[in-house]
């Protein structure tokens, strides 16, 4: 072994484990090397993220509480004197174009997330370095994990490092956001970017969409005794656009009704009056929002006081509250809260806006096995297909591999 891949097994490896894989990072080491012929400058890791609590509440200037996860999307980069930038990932055809002429409106499809994160960071100015960028990643495929975000902050942090732009966090992932916006043509919120950008080992991120702010919180689920299980049933699907616009613009008509700015600017003592002035689909709209505001900021209190034993409850009345307030139903993720409950976790609810069949359940580490057989059990019983279950940990933000 080189003394070049000996460092660099050893910076992988990390011990607290929070690099990604030494498989994914080789991988995509070696692709590059294929495809370029010569190795990477560096190596950039960013996480996919997952929901605690706090979702639909984003887009109304509200809070949410997000993990980063253990998986992650890993980029090899290298500069090129060409002026132009080469994109190649699994997700589809490699994209070389002219950095001068990555601006919206010259590429669709995946590759925009990441030259719209080079044209958020003034790739299409004169004198910016041409680019080799190979991507790829272990993030469970679809929307409720986060993969775009995990894309557009490991190409940010890699490129704020090779261009020498000295960008803070926060600013990264108002770049980020303005890529996804004007590039990719999605309006996404901070709250996964930010995720991306700030997570930490053992903790979970408290974004704050109304103040443009993150803060880490304690989340040591390990050290209390518990798992986070994640359970995906054959209901996966994206989330019907026309549906979420649908919530959304509710939300709008509704704040604009109340005379506020955002829903975020209502307490839960402002909810009698939305009652006796709103028709009874906008009330309960408003209220989810409003009352799972006011869960978020009860859930980031406990795991500072009690742990993350003392959040269960919590977790359990978000989910009423998505499906009995917000209409959000999905008949697979009823199934599995409910069986995940009584085989014993403290908690279980719907995730990333709840459409796509995506649960968790925090579980205590004695029962992890018990409860995975229980839902699997459930839904052979009721001829449902076959979930897929995996154990995700809190896990490091975006980074340099090497």
């Amino acid at each position: 072994m080189s003394t070049r891949s000996s460092v660099r097994w050893l910076r992988t490896c990390d011990p607290a484990g929070n690099f990604p894989s030494m498989t994914l990072v080789d991988r995509v080491t070696t692709r590059f090397t294929e495809v370029v012929g010569a190795e990477p400058l560096g190596v950039w890791s960013a996480p996919g993220q997952l929901t605690i609590i706090g979702d639909h509440t984003d887009y109304n200037a509200g809070l949410s509480l997000v993990i980063a996860t253990d998986h992650s999307v890993v980029v090899a980069v290298g500069v090129r004197d060409d002026g132009r930038v080469r994109v190649v990932s699994p997700f589809g055809d490699a994209t070389t174009v002219e950095l001068t002429r990555c601006v919206p409106g010259s590429v669709s499809g995946w590759a925009a997330v990441p030259l719209g994160v080079l044209w958020a960071l003034g790739g299409s100015r004169s004198g910016a370095s041409g680019l080799d960028i190979v991507i790829d990643s272990d993030i469970p495929a679809g929307p409720d994990f986060g993969i775009s975000s995990a894309i557009a902050s490991a190409v940010a942090v890699a490129v704020n490092d090779l261009w020498e732009i000295d960008l803070g966090r926060m600013e990264l992932v108002h770049a980020c956001q303005r890529a996804e916006h004007d590039m990719v043509g999605t309006p996404t919120t901070m709250v996964d970017t930010a995720t991306a950008m700030f997570g930490e080992t053992d903790s979970a991120v408290l974004v704050d969409c109304q103040l443009a702010e993150a803060s880490v919180v304690p989340f040591a689920i390990a050290d209390a005794g518990l798992a986070l299980l994640v359970i995906v049933s054959d209901g996966h699907r994206s989330p019907g656009g026309a549906a979420n616009q649908d919530r959304r613009t509710s939300c709008q008509r509704a704040a604009g009704s109340l005379g506020v700015e955002t829903l975020r600017d209502l307490a839960v003592n402002d909810l009698q009056r939305v009652r006796e002035t709103q028709d009874e689909e906008t009330y309960r709209r408003v209220r989810h929002v409003v009352t799972e505001n006011a869960r978020v900021v009860a859930v980031a209190e406990l795991l500072l006081s009690d742990g993350p034993r003392a959040i269960g409850d919590f977790l359990a009345a978000s989910y009423l509250s998505m499906r009995n307030d917000f209409d959000v139903h999905n008949s697979h993720s009823t199934r599995s809260i409910r069986s995940a409950q009584r085989a014993g976790a403290l908690g279980a609810r719907m995730t990333g806006g709840g459409l796509g069949g995506v649960v968790i359940a925090l579980v205590p580490t004695e029962l992890l096995s018990f409860v995975e057989r229980k839902v699997r059990q459930t839904f052979t019983d009721e001829q449902l297909g076959e979930p897929e279950l995996f154990v995700v940990t809190p896990s490091r933000g975006a980074h340099r591999v090497y």
